[in-house]
């Protein structure tokens, strides 16, 4: 919930999936203490979740998942994509090359595909979203506490991500 509760208490936090074309919505996780952020991967396949459980549970999750999205839109944990080592991951995004551009407490953080830190950029407050934008999506659009930061990169954001 956001604020008040709603008429409909649904027991916890989840991810939902919606089906246009039968007009249902399902819960497709229940393992989850506060997930926040998602994206896809660029073909779609695998979908990554943030979970900022930490916020509300001492020693929560502060991490991103990976998971497996099959052509029924059943989802199979694949683990722990990366842990977060300052603040907590919020909002991110995926560049063409399937690597991950998150928030952090210190800024962006930026992941290889398998997981692999490959660099940071430096914020001076915490970072709570990133979107690529720009004619080619090699702008990288930063919000963080007070401000908005925009720096150019030599990666393209994803259509999907």
């Amino acid at each position: 919930y956001e604020g008040d509760y709603g008429e409909a208490e649904i027991g916890g936090c989840h991810v939902y999936r919606h089906d246009p074309s039968k007009g249902t919505t399902d819960q497709v996780t229940s393992d989850f203490v506060k997930p926040n952020g998602l994206a896809f991967s660029p073909d779609e396949t695998l979908l990554y979740v943030a979970d900022t459980g930490a916020t509300h549970l001492p020693g929560g999750p502060r991490h991103i998942r990976k998971l497996a999205v099959s052509n029924e839109g059943r989802l199979s944990d694949l683990g722990v994509f990366a842990e977060c080592t300052a603040g907590l991951f919020d909002g991110f995004r995926v560049d063409r090359k399937g690597r991950i551009w998150t928030s952090a407490g210190d800024g962006v953080h930026a992941y290889d595909p398998d997981g692999t830190l490959i660099g940071k950029i430096h914020i001076p407050e915490g970072v709570s979203n990133v979107a690529f934008g720009g004619e080619k999506l090699n702008r990288l659009f930063i919000t963080a506490s007070t401000s908005l930061y925009a720096v150019y990169l030599t990666a393209n954001g994803s259509r999907r991500g």
